[in-house]
C-alpha cells in the first residue's frame, strides 16, 4: 500500500536526521489513516513536538502528509503544519526568517508558502486549492494552519520522496537534532537535491548588461568576486583599463580635473591635474577603435556629489546625439556633450561596509546594478562544507538587510587545511566578531561560536 511505504520511508529518513522515537524521544509520530478518514477527508500522518499528547489537539509546528483514498492515484499534500491549538513553544521559530526561507528554497512552482508563519487565520489561496479538489474536505479543516504546502502528484516517485526528505530535514534542523557530521551532511544532501540551482551566469549577465547599459555597479559582500569579475569583463571587452579606488577624501580634482601649485624659483605657478576620468575619456575620444573600461573600486566610499560634479549629467541613460545639446567642460580645453560609445564604466560596492555613504536615487537611475551572491564553486581548493555551514547560518538567522553581508566564496578558498584554518581564525572570525559588535546577526551568536570552537578550538569572545 502506498501509505505504508511512505510511512516507512518517512520514519527511516527522520531517524537518519537525528530523530529519536525512544526515550528521550524528540518527536511523536501520529497517524489517522482509517477508512472513514480516507473517505470523508482528514486522513493524515506526520511528526509533532515530543511534548504533545499521543492523540487529540496539539500545538506548534509539525510535518504532515495528507493522503488520498485512491491509494496514490491522485495527488497528496505535503505540509509544514501548525497544531490546531496554535503556538506554545514555536512562536519564536515562526518569526525566524530562515525558517520560511528554507522552505521557499525547496518548493516547486506549484508549491505554496505564506509570507508570515505566525498567521494562523488566513487560509490557503483559491488558486492553490483548486489544484487539489479531491482534498477539499481535508483542507476545509486545516487550511489556515498550513503555512507551507507542496503537491505530490506521484507520491511514490523519486521527486516526491526527495520533497518529503527535505521537509523533514528542515524540521530536524529547526529542532536542533543533529549530533554528528553525518546528520548535518544528510540535512545538506536533502536540501541540495531540491534547492533551485542558481542559473544565472554572472560573467555572461554582466557582459550583456554593460554592453547595453555602459555603466554598471557591482554590489556584494566581501569575497563574492567583484574584482575578479571586473577583470574578466575587461578581457571580454578587450578594453584598455583605467583604475581608481575611492575613499573618504577623494574629490573632483582626483577624479576629473584640478590644478596644483608649482614653485619655480621664487614664483608660484599652477599646473593641470588630470584625473583618471579625464584620462580615460580623452583616451576614448582619441582611440575610437578601442574599448575603454574605467574601474571605480569602492565607489560609494566618497561623497559622490562632490566627486562627480557636473559630469553627473553625462551618465544619463540613453543620452544620444540628438538630445545632447549641453556641453560639459571636463577641463579648460576639453568639453563633450556625450560620453563616447567605446567608453564603459564599472563601479564596485561592498554591501557589508555599513560606514559607506548612501547612494542617492539619481545616481541609481544612471547606473545598472548587479548583485553578486556567495555561491559554491567547483574547485579542489574550495572548502564547501564550511561554506555550507556559513550559508545555513545566514539563511536561517539573517534578515533581508543582513543576508547581503554573508562572506563570499573567496573566504573559503585555500591550498590546504592548514591554510584554511588560518583564514578562519584571522579573516572569518574577526569579520563575524565585528558584525556582532555592530549588533548584526546577534541572534546567530551561539551558532557562530559553535562553528569556530568546533573548527579551530577558539571562541568568538574569550
Amino acid at each position: 500500500m502506498v501509505i505504508d511505504e511512505l510511512i516507512e520511508f518517512s520514519k527511516n529518513k527522520i531517524l537518519e536526521l537525528g530523530g529519536k522515537e525512544e526515550e528521550p524521544k524528540n518527536f511523536i509520530f501520529r497517524k489517522n489513516i482509517g477508512p472513514t478518514a480516507l473517505e470523508e477527508g482528514g486522513a493524515y500522518f506526520g511528526f509533532i513536538h515530543p511534548d504533545e499528547d499521543p492523540s487529540g489537539p496539539y500545538h506548534d509546528f509539525c510535518i504532515v502528509l495528507f493522503p488520498d483514498e485512491t491509494n496514490g492515484e491522485n495527488s497528496w499534500l505535503l505540509c509544514l503544519g501548525i497544531g490546531s491549538m496554535g503556538f506554545r513553544n514555536d512562536f519564536e521559530l515562526a518569526e525566524k526568517p530562515g525558517f520560511r526561507r528554507s522552505f521557499e528554497s525547496i518548493l516547486s512552482e506549484t508549491g505554496f508558502c505564506k509570507t508570515d508563519f505566525t498567521d494562523i487565520e488566513q487560509g490557503l489561496p483559491r488558486e492553490f486549492t483548486d489544484q487539489i479538489p479531491h482534498l477539499s474536505a481535508t483542507l476545509k479543516r486545516y487550511s489556515s494552519v498550513l503555512p507551507v504546502c507542496e503537491i505530490l502528484k506521484d507520491p511514490l516517485s523519486e521527486d516526491s520522496k526527495n520533497r518529503i526528505a527535505a521537509f523533514l530535514a528542515i524540521f530536524a534542523y529547526s529542532r536542533g537534532w543533529f549530533r554528528n557530521q553525518s546528520q548535518r551532511n544528510e540535512y545538506q544532501n536533502c536540501l541540495n537535491k531540491l534547492r533551485r540551482k542558481e542559473e544565472q551566469n554572472d560573467e555572461e549577465n554582466v557582459l550583456d548588461l554593460i554592453q547595453k547599459r555602459k555603466y554598471v555597479i557591482l554590489t556584494g559582500a566581501p569575497g563574492t568576486g567583484k574584482t575578479r569579475l571586473t577583470k574578466i569583463i575587461q578581457n571580454k571587452l578587450d578594453a584598455e583599463p583605467f583604475f581608481i579606488q575611492f575613499h573618504a577624501e577623494t574629490n573632483y580634482s582626483d577624479f576629473i580635473y584640478g590644478i596644483v601649485p608649482k614653485l619655480d624659483g621664487d614664483s608660484l605657478g599652477y599646473s593641470n591635474k588630470f584625473g583618471v576620468f579625464h584620462q580615460a575619456l580623452k583616451y576614448a575620444v582619441n582611440h575610437k577603435e578601442k574599448n575603454i573600461l574605467l574601474i571605480v573600486d569602492e565607489i560609494n566610499r566618497a561623497n559622490l556629489s562632490n566627486v562627480l560634479g557636473p559630469i553627473f549629467y553625462l551618465f544619463e541613460y540613453r543620452l544620444n546625439t540628438d538630445e545632447a545639446t549641453v556641453k560639459i567642460n571636463i577641463s579648460p580645453d576639453f568639453a563633450i556633450d556625450r560620453i563616447p560609445d567605446n567608453f564603459y564604466m564599472i563601479g564596485t560596492m561592498n554591501t557589508a561596509d555599513r560606514s559607506l555613504a548612501v547612494v542617492d536615487f539619481a545616481l541609481r537611475r544612471r547606473f545598472a546594478w548587479y548583485n553578486l551572491k556567495p555561491k559554491a564553486i567547483n574547485s579542489k581548493d574550495f572548502f564547501e562544507e564550511d561554506f555550507n555551514r556559513f550559508q545555513t547560518i545566514f539563511n536561517w538567522y539573517a534578515n533581508s538587510n543582513e543576508l547581503v553581508m554573508q562572506p563570499g566564496q573567496g573566504y573559503f578558498m585555500a591550498d590546504d587545511e592548514s591554510e584554511f584554518k588560518l583564514r578562519v581564525e584571522y579573516e572569518l572570525m574577526p569579520l563575524i566578531r565585528e558584525y556582532l559588535q555592530e549588533q548584526i546577526l546577534t541572534s546567530a551568536k551561539e551558532e557562530f561560536n559553535n562553528y569556530f570552537y568546533s573548527r579551530i578550538n577558539r571562541k568568538l569572545f574569550e
